[in-house]
């Protein structure tokens, strides 16, 4: 019996020193080596500053930026997640209401306009730095005239940061927000 529970404490023991020390320091070896950029959480500096990271959306509320999706979690990483509003909550068509009229106000759109769907719903993260090619579209003229800068340029930039499915077919065409609006601050 007493043999037995030394056996267990030294199993303990070696397995807590190979998956608890051994393990994790191998994997960030690894990523440190092999990924580097990722490893680190894909940040992206403005100058010398962090500007943040390609990986988590972030809210712009400026005229002059792109708008990110809706945020369940207000774009914060803890606690991030999607809101578990199913589709007959009131809550979510409050909300939905709410960001239609935003949108459809601040685009000088008429009651009836569409709007691409992915400024309507926040993402299942809370936190995606992506929105639809036509969710940037969309907010093309919007930009253009707070910059005071031609439609033309500001659409020829939008395409530029188009990115297409993940190996040509996993997922959709999406564009990254915060890199769109970085560029569009490095204009001149």
């Amino acid at each position: 019996m007493f043999k037995l529970i030394i056996q267990s404490v030294r199993q303990v023991i070696v397995w807590t020193f190979i998956a608890g020390l051994v393990y994790p320091a191998l994997v960030t070896v690894v990523a440190q080596l092999a990924f580097r950029d990722r490893a680190n959480g894909s940040l992206i500096a403005k100058g010398d500053a962090i500007a943040g990271s390609e990986l988590l959306g972030q809210q712009f509320t400026g005229t002059n930026y792109f708008w990110s999706r809706p945020s369940s979690c207000t774009y914060t990483t803890l606690p991030s997640g999607a809101s578990n509003l199913g589709p007959t909550s009131g809550q979510l068509q409050t909300n939905v209401v709410n960001n239609l009229a935003a949108l459809r106000s601040a685009h000088n759109l008429a009651t009836n306009a569409p709007v691409p769907a992915d400024l309507l719903f926040a993402s299942g993260s809370g936190v995606d730095p992506h929105i639809s090619p036509e969710a940037a579209r969309f907010q093309i003229a919007r930009v253009a005239a707070s910059r005071r800068l031609p439609v033309e340029r500001i659409t020829a930039l939008v395409e530029q940061f188009v990115e297409p499915p993940q190996f040509g077919f996993l997922g959709e065409a999406r564009v990254n927000v915060l890199k769109l609006n970085l560029a569009l601050d490095a204009l001149k």
